[in-house]
């Protein structure tokens, strides 16, 4: 894939490794359409990136996200690279958690099906060009659960396999499907959790060297280390992971 005057739609892109995507494809010359449930904190993007566009869309709201792909296919025809980074984890204990049903609702809605939705309805777009990607955010949970997240590693582990059986769907097009699975990444949703972090910046810069060769499932961080000893002793995984 080339890394250069694309135009892109991400989602997530105010903090953490959508912030970093946002800096880094901004400066590699790419038209960008960032999206955020904050227009505060979209506001305090442009004026740091002047060129983006912004929408403002609750990812958690069904009628927000089909009117957001409306206003793409609309206004943004030229789109051929989709980053469905938006995500949100809440870890809590089902057995005191007195606001499960809404929590539930919106790990699975942003984390699973807003992302699933926005690929379908971009479609059309992204077919028309000769180069084109579809790119997922999952986890190195994906391996391994924690318990204090079952939701969202559930939600993980679905992208994670839903992407992979678009990408056989899609072989024959000119669509590129990549997956980022990070380790732990110093960002504001994991503050006070875990210990050696890596920075959003180690994870983009890692990311694009992949995007270039059309690597498509990139691991980055201890994820390499995860998956090969889920591999050979999948027990031992579940217990170092558990209490992540």
């Amino acid at each position: 894939m080339k890394v250069t005057n694309n135009t892109i739609l991400l989602t997530g892109g105010t903090s953490g490794i959508g912030y970093e995507l946002v800096r880094r494809f901004y400066e590699l010359g790419n038209r960008l359409i960032v999206v955020s449930s904050d227009p505060g904190k979209l506001t305090n993007l442009r004026s740091q990136f002047p060129d983006i566009d912004t929408i403002p869309c609750n990812l958690a709201d069904a009628t927000q996200v089909k009117a957001l792909i409306r206003q793409c296919l609309e206004d943004y025809p030229d789109i051929n690279v989709l980053i469905n980074n938006a995500g949100v984890q809440y870890p809590y204990d089902w057995q005191t958690e007195s606001d499960g049903y809404q929590k539930i609702s919106n790990e699975i809605t942003i984390n699973l099906t807003s992302p699933l939705q926005l690929a379908y309805g971009l479609l059309p777009v992204l077919l028309k060009h000769p180069e084109a990607a579809l790119v997922t955010v999952s986890s190195g949970l994906i391996y391994a659960p924690k318990k204090s997240a079952p939701v969202y590693c559930g939600t993980k582990a679905a992208i994670h396999t839903t992407t992979k059986a678009l990408r056989y769907q899609l072989a024959k097009t000119g669509i590129n499907v990549f997956e980022i699975i990070p380790a732990l990444v110093d960002t504001p949703m994991t503050a006070g959790r875990g210990k050696g972090k890596i920075t959003p910046q180690q994870l983009v810069d890692e990311f694009i060297r992949h995007f270039r060769k059309n690597h498509f499932e990139s691991r980055i961080g201890k994820t390499k280390l995860l998956r090969l000893l889920q591999r050979l002793s999948p027990a031992l995984a579940d217990r170092l992971m558990k209490n992540g």
